[in-house]
């Protein structure tokens, strides 16, 4: 019997996972002018190249952040110490391109990331940390 898992390429399955906010404010025009907030989650999946998967979420309540990328560690980067990476006010194809750049190296602890995503990271509460959908 095949298990329908064993399809699935085995770096996809042991990716990053990468959440991107599209809640109430998050790819909302009127708070982000100026943004092609329809395009980013395409340009993101484009530009990693099935490295990892990208999916929409509902608010992640760190609107003030909008728009909000959150990069989860692949299991080896886990227990390597990576943790999730929340980045907020990513507004730009340039964001999108080194977020893709650090994901495809590794990710959280595999790879550093590169410095200028130092700008784009985020502190969020406990209580929103544990909010993300899993």
């Amino acid at each position: 019997m095949i298990n329908k898992r064993s399809r699935r390429p085995a770096d996809r399955a042991a990716s990053c996972r990468v959440t991107v906010c599209r809640g109430c404010c998050c790819g909302d025009a009127s708070k982000v002018p100026g943004v092609d907030h329809a395009g980013q989650i395409p340009r993101l999946r484009a530009a990693l190249d099935g490295a990892a998967p990208v999916r929409a979420s509902e608010c992640l309540d760190v609107c003030d952040q909008a728009n909000v990328v959150v990069v989860q560690p692949s299991p080896e980067g886990r227990a390597a110490g990576g943790r999730p990476v929340w980045l907020g006010l990513v507004n730009d194809d340039d964001a999108l391109a080194d977020i893709a750049a650090w994901i495809r190296a590794g990710g959280p602890g595999i790879a550093e990331p590169p410095g200028v995503l130092d700008l784009y990271a985020i502190k969020v509460s406990r209580r929103v940390s544990e909010g993300l959908p899993g």
